[in-house]
């Protein structure tokens, strides 16, 4: 039905940068909240950011401030560009959509496959 389908994770130094994207496609109607998590080893999968399809942008505290989250609605894709990054960043990250399938009155949210982030000297 829905796929999403994350890139740009890899291997950075502390200090560094990198752009994950994520992009949805398939029997999308109508997309409105975007957003990222991340799961760290031996950990729970925690929030990260979320955009909305209108207003204000959303962080948790320990992103803010490094963590920008965009998105390009014509390309149904969400952005995450993280600034100084630090070794406790390291985590899979999974972005997520909230959508409203084609010829359903329906929303469901549905995940990416994950894309591991690893900030190391």
């Amino acid at each position: 039905q829905v796929q999403l389908v994350e890139s740009g994770g890899g291997l950075v130094q502390p200090g560094g940068s990198l752009r994950l994207s994520c992009a949805a496609s398939g029997s999308i109607f109508s997309i409105s909240g975007m957003g990222w998590y991340r799961q760290a080893p031996g950990k729970q999968r925690e929030w990260v950011a979320t955009i909305p399809s209108g207003g204000s942008r959303n962080y948790a505290d320990s992103v803010k401030g490094r963590f920008t989250i965009s998105r390009d609605n014509a390309k149904n894709t969400v952005y995450l560009q993280m600034n100084s990054l630090k070794p406790e960043d390291t985590a899979v990250y999974y972005c997520n959509a909230d959508v409203q399938v084609w010829q359903s009155s329906m929303w469901r949210r549905f995940w990416g496959q994950g894309t591991q982030v690893t900030v190391s000297s």
